[in-house]
């Protein structure tokens, strides 16, 4: 976002007035369907009386999410531009805060659990501000890539005792990765917008286009695809769907294309890059299962092929996401197995 010197006329701050209330109201929405939603599945009952912390944490996350996809991240940036210690600290405070939240209601809370959610950011914050990346991708990028990867990959983060908590530590290193890209590192053209166009949800839906036949005809061939004929009820199906693209895809998206691909296109020409970020994408679906999953593996990279095509058209994730939903969506209302995953 381009920083513009200030105006005195009115209609020069319209604009980012009304796209600010259209980012706060759009967040005020999603986080009352959130809350239904929660409600609905039996969450909040499973809970047991102890909703309200574990529901700030998750507010707290998706607000860091749309903080950043509705263009308050390069605001954010300029603020903190001259402040080296505050812009360090302020991870490790945040995810402290979101751990806390969502587990010390739970009686989750451990010592070695603050630790490791206090000291992962806070060490990735402080390798930024001491040994800046420059243009291309770096040593730095590689320790930051792995370090947010593989936590999530192999479950290294402590999680609260709870049914449908598990997943949090991916969401809020989302948030972190963001953060680190964004206000530290400042790398262009990672395309993190929930601002979504026309087109880039025609980009989105043409890449799933070539996917499908693809994907379908060799899932059935390697035996990781049935189908299941049946018409599913419009709410549960719009939930998946809203699910789906906030939970999984965007997270994702954002880690594979926006971050690896994107800095891989800095040392490699634009398909190797988009072919390597493919197939780290495939491989990382391999943990699915007891054994190596090698059809997801290869399901997933040629998947990957196409997510990566939908974001390389305009450097947007949200074209990609929408791409990945469809997939993501699809497969498990008509396709998945269930000894495949």
């Amino acid at each position: 976002m381009e920083v513009n010197k200030p105006s005195s006329a009115p209609d020069a701050l319209q604009p980012g007035v009304r796209e600010c209330g259209l980012g706060v109201g759009s967040y005020v929405v999603l986080m009352g369907v959130f809350w239904a939603a929660a409600r609905s599945l039996g969450v909040t009952r499973r809970l047991q009386g102890h909703e309200a912390g574990p529901f700030l944490a998750v507010s707290l996350m998706v607000g860091a999410l749309w903080l950043f996809g509705w263009g308050g991240g390069d605001w954010l940036a300029v603020r903190l531009s001259s402040r080296p210690i505050a812009r360090a600290l302020i991870p490790a405070a945040f995810s402290v805060t979101v751990y806390l939240l969502m587990a010390a209601p739970l009686d989750s809370a451990s010592p070695m659990g603050l630790l490791a959610y206090g000291a992962l950011p806070l060490a990735l914050a402080l390798l930024c501000e001491a040994y800046p990346p420059g243009e291309r991708l770096s040593w730095q990028d590689l320790i930051v890539l792995a370090a947010l990867a593989l936590p999530v990959e192999y479950g290294w983060l402590h999680t609260p005792r709870a049914a449908g908590l598990g997943g949090f530590p991916k969401l809020l290193l989302t948030d972190i990765g963001l953060y680190l890209y964004v206000i530290q590192r400042r790398l262009a053209g990672i395309g993190f917008d929930f601002r979504l166009r026309s087109r880039d949800l025609l980009t989105g839906l043409r890449e799933w286009c070539r996917f499908a036949p693809i994907g379908i005809g060799l899932g059935f061939a390697l035996g990781f695809l049935r189908f299941h004929a049946r018409v599913p009820a419009g709410g549960p199906l719009a939930a998946t769907v809203m699910m789906t693209f906030l939970f999984v895809s965007v997270p994702e998206e954002l880690f594979f294309r926006g971050l690896l691909q994107n800095l891989l296109q800095t040392r490699l020409p634009r398909r190797r890059a988009l072919g390597l970020a493919a197939a780290v994408f495939g491989l990382s679906h391999y943990v699915h299962g007891p054994v190596f999953n090698w059809r997801y593996v290869i399901l997933a990279a040629i998947a990957g092929w196409f997510y990566g095509r939908a974001w390389l058209r305009d450097r947007r994730v949200g074209a990609s996401a929408v791409a990945h939903t469809l997939v993501d969506v699809v497969w498990v209302t008509w396709f998945l197995k269930a000894t495949a995953a």
